[in-house]
């Protein structure tokens, strides 16, 4: 699959008060790709919950810090999926500095599974959205 890369600038808010961004504030870049990356693919996830009853959820993931960003950096966070098996999607990340291939700040991989709305329980990802993804 393709790689989806979403430009972010770092707030305020993003940041502790020396001006370097929070752990926390990594892991919501990150989210924001990886739904970015969906979309990119036609993929809503609203419409994935109405139309096939599922969920995709983190269930795991694995970041590791390099460098850190600070107030105003102008970051590019990417996601590409890596591997889809059963019920679960595997995401390799990395957020870079600058530019799209600027300096490694973080890398890392998630695992998101597929769940089902009504039962609760992890879900074989469904046809359709294997034909969404053309996998």
């Amino acid at each position: 699959m393709s790689e989806y890369i979403l430009p972010v600038r770092v707030y305020l808010e993003d940041t502790d008060a020396q001006g370097v961004v929070y752990n926390a504030s990594y892991f919501r870049f990150l989210e924001r790709a990886r739904t970015e990356w969906l979309r990119a693919q036609g993929i809503e996830h609203n419409r994935l919950r109405d139309e096939q009853g599922v969920v995709l959820v983190l269930v795991g993931t694995q970041v590791k810090f390099k460098r850190p960003a600070r107030l105003d950096d102008q970051l590019y966070v990417s996601a590409e999926l890596s591997q889809l098996s059963g019920a679960r999607f595997i995401f390799k990340q990395v957020i870079r500095r600058d530019t799209p291939q600027g300096q490694l700040l973080c890398e890392g991989l998630a695992e998101v599974a597929c769940m089902d709305v009504e039962q609760r329980k992890p879900r074989r990802v469904p046809g359709a959205l294997l034909e969404e993804l053309s996998l």
